[in-house]
């Protein structure tokens, strides 16, 4: 246990940071979810329509740090390919 007060605030702080991050990961995870859940159940439209919402969460997630922003930018490259390959199909 830390023992300075300096040490002590840090901890502190350090607790409330990761409770943040792992929300927004939460929060990024069940948006990527729900795209996908549209990309198998949904039409087009809806998919489209939670794909840009699931966008936003991601690059919000990178530009706060959580995750890399080349991460960020595979996820949403991937989830753009999976809107494609459905819209294809339905082609």
């Amino acid at each position: 246990m830390a023992h300075s007060l300096s040490a002590q605030k840090r901890v502190r702080q350090n607790e409330a940071a990761r409770a943040r991050n792992r929300w927004r990961l939460r929060v990024m995870r069940d948006a990527i979810k729900d795209f996908n859940e549209k990309i198998l159940h949904g039409s087009a439209a809806d998919a489209k329509q939670s794909l840009s919402k699931a966008t936003q969460i991601i690059d919000r997630t990178a530009a706060k740090g959580v995750i890399h922003k080349n991460q960020a930018s595979r996820r949403k490259s991937r989830l753009v390919s999976k809107l494609k390959t459905k819209q294809s199909a339905k082609a």
